[in-house]
């Protein structure tokens, strides 16, 4: 089970996000494991909290995430964690790529591959009012969090070998006009057998040298 989230724009050309985030530590580890490129990853720093991922379109990054969104993920993270939600916080995130999960961890635990790519943002109290908004909000739904990112990665695929294939058809057709322009600056159809004459077709034909010369002129 996982609760999803739609936070709306605050202007006319805003687009929708997705966020989502666990029930627990178990739903939590399905997360880390199926998360997407595209999915960054929030929590309360230094304190037990819910993973809460934010969906990005696809060629984002965490530099586009729009401050109004950003400020609905930290507080919802906040608003998600026992002790977190009665202070002060840190929240921290970072692309779902980034996250390390050992076999050493415990369930729900989580490291980073590179902490250069770790952010963190000061969340003072909780508003309640973002908070609220995103609850009306929430669906709780049962997806195949597999079965969901092995399509996605099928798509990626046929995405590439389609990008693939496109190069290839423009390289091919790129050497045959080179090829076509090597030709037709040669003399390759000059020198076709068909009009080639050898000395004994010349002695055939022509009773003299000079006979010759004067057919030729």
């Amino acid at each position: 089970m996982v609760f999803y989230f739609m936070p709306r724009g605050h202007g006319p050309a805003r687009d929708d996000f997705l966020i989502y985030m666990g029930k627990d530590k178990y739903e939590n580890e399905d997360l880390i494991k199926y998360g997407l490129p595209h999915d960054v990853w929030f929590h309360v720093d230094d304190l037990s909290s819910a993973h809460v991922y934010l969906r990005l379109k696809q060629d984002t990054s965490v530099e586009d995430i729009p401050a109004d969104t950003l400020e609905d993920c930290v507080q919802l993270v906040k608003a998600n964690s026992i002790q977190g939600n009665k202070q002060a916080v840190d929240v921290v995130y970072t692309p779902c790529t980034n996250l390390k999960k050992a076999a050493s961890m415990d369930v729900g635990q989580v490291g980073f591959y590179d902490d250069k790519k770790v952010k963190k943002v000061a969340v003072p109290k909780r508003i309640n009012d973002i908070v609220n908004r995103l609850n009306r909000s929430k669906e709780e739904l049962y997806p195949d969090l597999a079965a969901d990112k092995e399509a996605f990665e099928r798509e990626v695929r046929a995405q590439r070998k389609s990008v693939i294939q496109a190069v290839k058809k423009a390289e091919k057709a790129q050497r045959d006009k080179a090829k076509e322009e090597e030709d037709r600056r040669s003399y390759k159809h000059i020198m076709q057998d068909d009009s080639m004459v050898s000395r004994s077709d010349i002695k055939e034909k022509y009773k003299s040298p000079a006979d010759y010369e004067e057919d030729f002129m």
